[in-house]
């Protein structure tokens, strides 16, 4: 299995997250609160995928 386009998206993930943080205070109110609803969701898809990945590399004939 190619793992390439989930470690890309793991690695956007933590970073748009990153850059939420770091530039809280020049975001606009609504716009904030979006991207952060966006962020949470994909670092719970990227977590979700990490675990996979795990579990897939533990046993990867099933």
């Amino acid at each position: 299995m190619n793992y390439t386009a989930i470690v890309i998206f793991i690695i956007l993930a933590f970073l748009q997250g990153f850059v939420l943080i770091a530039y809280k205070e020049t975001i606009p109110a609504p716009l904030k609160r979006w991207l952060a609803i966006f962020a949470i969701v994909m670092l719970l898809i990227a977590f979700f995928l990490m675990i996979y990945g795990f579990l897939v590399a533990v046993n990867p004939n099933t």
